[in-house]
């Protein structure tokens, strides 16, 4: 039987633009080589909870403009902890033991960097937040 540690790894999409080298920063190398991965993994998961978070919210979104559901989207993860930590654990859950270990090294840097790759992936992804997605 493989290990967590090896499923989680071989579930990861591969992303040529995140690329390693030696002159980068432990913090930078942790964003391409495992939160980046993670993100993309998860994107789906990470837009349906969005949706419910909207939903949660009222509905409230679906009548902003573009602008706006931008602001909307960097405010609920910078504002709201409870969501922000929602995402957080959906992004660390799929770190392998060694992955953990280094985040809790410098897990503040690391979770600036976690909510900024998320929030960018939501907002790519604003098209698909249309309320007729939604239901």
């Amino acid at each position: 039987m493989d290990s967590r540690d090896t499923v989680l790894r071989q579930l990861r999409p591969d992303i040529p633009s995140a690329q390693i080298f030696d002159s980068m920063s432990s913090e930078e190398r942790f964003q391409n080589e495992t939160l980046r991965p993670i993100a993309k993994l998860q994107n789906d998961l990470l837009i349906e909870v969005f949706r419910n978070y909207v939903r949660k919210h009222k509905n409230v979104f679906y009548d902003l403009s573009i602008e706006k559901r931008m602001d909307y989207i960097e405010n609920a993860i910078h504002k709201d902890m409870k969501f922000r930590n929602s995402l957080k654990g959906i992004i660390i859950g799929q770190f392998t033991l060694p992955e953990y270990c280094n985040y809790i090294e410098n897990s503040s840097a690391l979770n600036k960097r976690m909510m900024n790759i998320v929030k960018e992936r939501l907002k790519s992804n604003v098209q698909l937040l249309e309320y007729a997605y939604a239901h």
